[in-house]
């Protein structure tokens, strides 16, 4: 993806994010390209603060979430946590209070992705391995390379994943091909993850990947992100409810969002065939 202008200063820095702007899109950079994006210490403090960061800002409409380097992610960081997972385990009640904290804490990490207002694409290349996976699956659309392989790799290191992918994972694919590739934790490539509708599109390489998500969230960013993060919000409140309660719900929200200056504008530009300029109020 071509560099574009820089995000306002209101942005935190960070050492393995970094953030673009272009126009109403967002692009956030995963971006410790010499470690293949492993995931270690900073990326799980400085991503959820750069997410509300993002879905607090009103200029934007859409983020992609790519990655600088040969791989999307490899995951967690095992060179840094390593030495704390394969070390002493919890001798008490204090040491496991202190262990589940920070798993809360990671969890939250993901969540900081999936709460975010704004709609959120993943544009994945290359290796897309455990945590990497638990990130994606808090994304609302996945994009991918054709030489991007996915796998939870948790399972083939003994380890039961535990930042998200156990938990949206079946709301993505159906539950027996969760079963299967969590289970295994074999490695699937992009062609299986399209057939079992984990990604939407796969494109031929890294760059028209991230050139067919920012083009992609363009289009969303086009539209009145008012009705746009509308439909996300009723989409995230009504998840697992019976239909009935499900309408009640986008009832009472068009009851209090319907009426607005884009409608307006909308309705507008129809008559006076034209594109519409949505302003979000």
């Amino acid at each position: 993806m071509e560099h574009v202008n820089t995000p306002p200063s209101d942005i935190p820095e960070s050492t393995v994010l970094s953030v673009e702007r272009d126009g109403h899109v967002a692009v956030l950079w995963l971006d410790r390209a010499e470690k293949r994006n492993a995931m270690g210490t900073e990326l799980w403090v400085d991503l959820p603060v750069i997410m509300d960061a993002l879905g607090a800002d009103p200029d934007v409409r859409a983020i992609v979430i790519a990655a600088r380097g040969p791989a999307f992610s490899v995951g967690l960081d095992l060179m840094e946590f390593g030495p704390e997972l394969l070390g002493n385990p919890p001798q008490n009640v204090t040491d496991r209070a202190t262990l589940l904290r920070q798993i809360k804490a990671m969890q939250d990490t993901f969540t900081s992705v999936a709460r975010n207002p704004k709609p959120v694409i993943a544009a994945v290349h290359g290796y897309c391995l455990g945590a990497g996976v638990d990130l994606i699956t808090a994304c609302d659309i996945r994009v991918a390379a054709d030489d991007s392989i996915f796998s939870v790799r948790e399972t083939r290191i003994a380890m039961v994943a535990d930042v998200g992918t156990l938990q949206r994972l079946p709301h993505i694919i159906d539950p027996g091909r969760v079963a299967e590739v969590v289970f295994t934790g074999k490695d699937f490539p992009a062609s299986e993850a399209h057939e079992m509708g984990l990604v939407t599109h796969v494109y031929p390489d890294a760059e028209s990947t991230h050139k067919g998500a920012r083009e992609l969230a363009q289009t969303i960013a086009a539209n009145s992100p008012l009705a746009v993060q509308g439909a996300k919000q009723v989409l995230r409140a009504t998840e697992g409810k019976p239909v009935d309660e499900a309408l009640d719900y986008v009832a009472l929200w068009n009851t209090s969002f319907l009426h607005s200056a884009d409608l307006m504008e909308a309705a507008t530009a129809f008559l006076e065939k034209r594109d519409p300029e949505f302003k979000g109020e």
